[in-house]
């Protein structure tokens, strides 16, 4: 019984370090398997930011409209018309620049023809009624001093036919030759205070269609950023129509007074050109009284002597 006991016990221990061997075995590939997992379980805010790329092209559209919408909104509420200037394209700027210069001139020109035509009307009113009472051209040109008028050149042009016609008996030919002078010297003067007015004309006549240009550019500008932006939102291209629509309220505001200031001084010069035709007749006059009393003294020179 002793015997089977310790053979027992000998078979035990034998078994003993084989199942230790068999439970040891399958631990040995789940060790790589541990050591793998922390690699799998990393949490997806490790991964690079080329691996992020996909989501946004994915929402690119709509958050380029949204972008695009944000700051077409911003530009709204500081929209002015100096920023509109500003952000204007180079021809649209062009255009805007010219109008404004054109607007300049045709308000300088105002300035200066209102200056100029009170200035003249002035002179020949104040000069036909210094030689009101005048009963000859010598009278008249002392009457009128050194000031310088269109009514002294009348005059002036009336003395030179008569001492030139002189010894000619024919009255007719003295006054139609100085009435040719006369009708010279109002185209001279026609002229000279019409000048100008042609500038304004043309001013008032082509400011709206360079204005019309400078829109049409502009919008069609703008229709090309929206087929790059890719969006019809109104916001987004509003900016770009209104900076075209102020090259045309800028040729109205530039034709608009053009064409009222030339109005204004066609009936100015008209008025002034009316007084310098009253100058030419008062001129006409004292020579026609001239050689009227030339001819009576020179018929009462002749009776004495035949007496």
């Amino acid at each position: 019984m002793t015997f089977a006991v310790i053979s027992a016990l000998a078979m035990l221990s034998l078994a003993a370090p084989s199942s230790a061997q068999q439970n040891a075995t399958p631990a040995s590939p789940s060790a790589p398997v541990a050591q793998q997992a922390p690699a799998v379980s990393q949490p997806p805010a490790a991964l690079p930011p080329a691996a992020a790329a996909p989501s946004d092209a994915v929402a690119t559209p709509a958050e380029r409209e949204a972008k695009l919408l944000k700051a077409a909104t911003a530009e709204l509420k500081e929209l002015s018309p100096w920023t509109m200037f500003k952000s204007a394209d180079v021809v649209v700027k062009a255009v805007m620049i010219g109008l404004a210069f054109a607007s300049l001139v045709t308000w300088t020109i105002f300035i200066a023809k209102m200056l100029e035509l009170a200035v003249v009307q002035r002179k020949v009113r104040s000069a036909l009624a210094k030689i009101a009472d005048a009963r000859s051209l010598a009278e008249a040109q002392f009457a009128l001093g050194a000031k310088g008028s269109v009514l002294a050149s009348f005059l002036a042009a009336a003395m030179r036919e008569a001492r030139l016609s002189a010894g000619i008996s024919s009255d007719a030919g003295i006054k139609e030759r100085a009435a040719s002078s006369f009708a010279e010297i109002v185209r001279a003067e026609a002229r000279r205070v019409r000048l100008g007015m042609g500038l304004l004309a043309t001013i008032g006549a082509t400011s709206p269609f360079v204005g019309l240009f400078g829109t049409v550019w502009g919008i069609m500008n703008s229709f090309i950023g929206i087929s790059k932006s890719q969006t019809t939102n109104l916001a987004v291209v509003a900016p770009g129509i209104a900076e075209a629509l102020l090259a045309t309220a800028i040729g109205l505001v530039a034709a608009i007074p053009a064409v009222i200031i030339y109005n204004h001084f066609s009936r100015v010069t008209k008025g002034y050109l009316e007084l310098v035709n009253r100058a030419s007749g008062a001129a006409g006059r004292l020579l026609s009284r001239d050689l009227d009393r030339t001819h009576v003294s020179g018929g009462q020179r002749s009776r004495g002597a035949a007496e």
